[in-house]
């Protein structure tokens, strides 16, 4: 099918970008990299009258260490996340993550702000901010707002961000120094969503866990984070016991729909190893 008519604009910095979400309002939509949005304006899902596309904001593009967090413009795209040397040092969960996004095509004009932007649960980004403790800066006419990850994600395609506001960067803290780190994934094929997928953040120490962090992708209306196995886990070694116990406490707050990648039951069973496998990954990767 062929969009309803429409009017583009290119703003090339964030002020104007603002001004024109200001304008139009409920008629424009922001376009960052296009993958969801264009199919749907289409099949006229969704019918903006005015596209604003990002894309040539400077600003809102890059990667750099601020203090004890890193920064990253939301119009980065997952490629540069990939063959960034600083996240690959300081975030490898996140590189780790962004490697397993759809497909090369994808991975060079999607971009991280889009991918969390859109509050879908299926996204691999959303469950990775939880895992990682993420925040967002949320500009708008207004001013400035940082809301973190956790919380953010509110309901099917719904998030905490407002109208007229536009995500501007992701702040992460660095990880502690011997963290080990897993995003488990499986899909059908390559370029597909997640059945299901686990995020882990893990840091060890005398044989027993120190710090843990949990997050699923695509069993529920939001990405779930798993705080009863993250207490559960604080001060026990990872043994096999303890991995059966955070992998039950994983899989009962589970609530996937029912599709062509699964039932609920298989999609649950599959959260569940996943979270295993990105728990023994992790602790082999903490030092």
């Amino acid at each position: 099918m062929i969009p309803r008519p429409f009017e583009y604009h290119a703003p090339v910095n964030l002020p104007d970008a603002l001004s024109l979400l200001q304008r139009y309002g409920e008629e424009a939509k922001l376009l960052a990299g296009g993958h969801s949005l264009l199919p749907m304006m289409k099949l006229r899902f969704a019918a903006p009258g005015h596209l604003i596309d990002l894309g040539k904001i400077g600003e809102l593009k890059g990667i750099k260490q601020v203090g004890s967090e890193i920064h990253i413009g939301a119009m980065t795209t997952e490629n540069e996340l990939i063959w960034s040397p600083l996240l690959a040092d300081k975030l490898p969960l996140l590189v780790e993550g962004a490697g397993l996004i759809s497909d090369p095509q994808v991975r060079y004009k999607g971009t991280i702000g889009g991918d969390i932007a859109l509050g879908d649960p299926g996204n691999d980004h959303p469950a990775l901010m939880l895992a990682l403790d993420a925040s967002f800066a949320l500009r708008s006419a207004k001013g400035e707002r940082i809301l973190p990850a956790d919380g953010f994600f509110v309901g099917l395609y719904s998030t905490r961000m407002e109208p007229g506001e536009v995500l501007t960067r992701i702040q992460i803290p660095i990880p502690a120094a011997g963290t080990g780190w897993c995003y488990a994934k499986l899909k059908r094929k390559t370029g597909d969503f997640a059945a299901a997928a686990a995020a882990v953040l893990l840091r060890a120490k005398a044989g027993r866990v120190e710090f843990a962090r949990l997050a699923l992708t695509n069993v529920g209306q939001t990405p779930l984070k798993v705080p009863a196995a993250e207490q559960y886990l604080q001060g026990r070694p990872l043994d096999d016991a303890a991995i059966k116990e955070a992998v039950r406490l994983a899989m009962s707050i589970c609530k996937p729909s029912e599709d062509q990648r699964g039932d609920v039951a298989y999609k649950t069973a599959m959260a569940g190893e996943m979270t295993q496998r990105a728990l023994r990954t992790a602790l082999s990767r903490s030092q």
